[in-house]
Formats: structure tokens, sequence, C-alpha cells
């Protein structure tokens, strides 16, 4: 799974790097540590408005979910269960890409987890890159205008993440720059089972 990410970078390399201005920057704050369960908002690129960067809340609300609580159960998505899934289902089109530049994982070190290894997993250089995401809008009543959140799908763990992330083996799906046009414009789900991306694991 994935819960943790990092986005340090600068509004300024986002732009440069995707060619977009980014909307609702008085929102993005760098982050070498991002939290899942906190709900930040991150950029992203949704496949409604992929002229411009956006900001989104991580952590999906379907219409129907009651209050933010719900956001808890919606940090990850599974690829293999998305059409299943009623909380998903919903959202099949509605594609982002969530931009970082890093995740961290922990290994567990014993049986039950109480010894555990943190890793920082980026792709090389540490360059900028995007998971794979789906999301949904949400009405504010406090400020009467809606905002946007989402979840990152997640895959099967490829051999370097099994090992890390030693007890679940889930990974979240890392696109490609090739294949990121593909997810923004609806492709087939089982094109983006094992796609294979070059990472570096370090300790941290």
């Amino acid at each position: 799974m994935c819960y943790s990410t990092s986005i340090d970078k600068e509004v300024k390399d986002l732009e440069i790097h995707f060619q977009r201005k980014l909307k609702q920057e008085r929102l993005f704050v760098k982050m070498d540590t991002n939290l899942g369960f906190i709900h930040n908002f991150t950029p992203i690129l949704s496949n409604d408005e992929s002229q411009f960067i956006t900001m989104a809340q991580w952590g999906l609300l379907p219409t129907w979910a009651k209050d933010r609580s719900f956001q808890a159960n919606t940090l990850n998505a599974r690829i293999e269960t998305l059409t299943e899934k009623p909380t998903f289902k919903p959202y099949l089109n509605n594609r982002c890409l969530i931009i970082a530049d890093g995740f961290y994982e922990w290994q567990w070190l014993d049986s039950k987890g109480k010894n555990k290894q943190k890793y920082c997993i980026t792709i090389p250089n540490k360059e900028i890159f995007t998971f794979a995401g789906l999301y949904a809008d949400r009405f504010d009543t406090a400020t009467n205008g809606t905002y946007r959140t989402y979840t990152i799908v997640t895959n099967e763990a490829n051999e370097l993440m099994a090992q890390i992330h030693n007890t679940k083996k889930r990974m979240p799906i890392i696109l490609p720059p090739e294949y990121e046009s593909h997810w923004l414009g609806n492709g087939k789900l089982d094109d983006f089972i094992n796609i294979e991306t070059e990472l570096i694991a370090t300790k941290c």
C-alpha cells in the first residue's frame, strides 16, 4: 500500500516538468513527507482539466460518504477490484496523475512488525513521477464550493517492493511518462497491471 509520499519540489519545477501552470498555488506546500492520514492537498493532473496542474486532497470521498473521516479508508484502491467496489466504481473514468518525487515503505524485520526498516523509494535522480489515481469532487457546505479528492491505485508488488513491503506485498502504480496520457485517456485497466519502472530503494 502507500500511505506516505514526498513532493519536495518547487512550483517552478512542476510547471517546467509538465509544461503546465499550477492553479490554486496557495494550497501547495513542499513536503519531504506527506502522510496520507493527514489528507493534505497534493498536486495532480486530472483528465477533465489536463491543461493545468491542480490541487486535490488525499483520500477519495464518494458523494454518499457522510463526512471526511471516510477518507482514511480510501487512500489506496486495488486495481484488481476497481470495477467491483462501490466506493470506486462510479469514478473509474475520473482518472488523474498524482505528482510525487518519492514514497516511503516500511519493511518488517520480525513477524509482528515490532522492528521495522524505513525505505525511501524514488526513480533515478529523484526525478518527478506520477502515480495512477482516481478523483471525486466533494461539495463543501462551509465554503459553498467544491474540492477534489483522490485515491492512489495500487498493484501487486514487483520483486523489489515485495522484499520491502513484505507483509501485504503491494505497491502504488507508478506510471512511466509514455503511460501517463493512456491512463488519463481511460485506457483499459489491464494495460496498467505489472508495469515495470526502475526504482531506487534507500534506507532512511
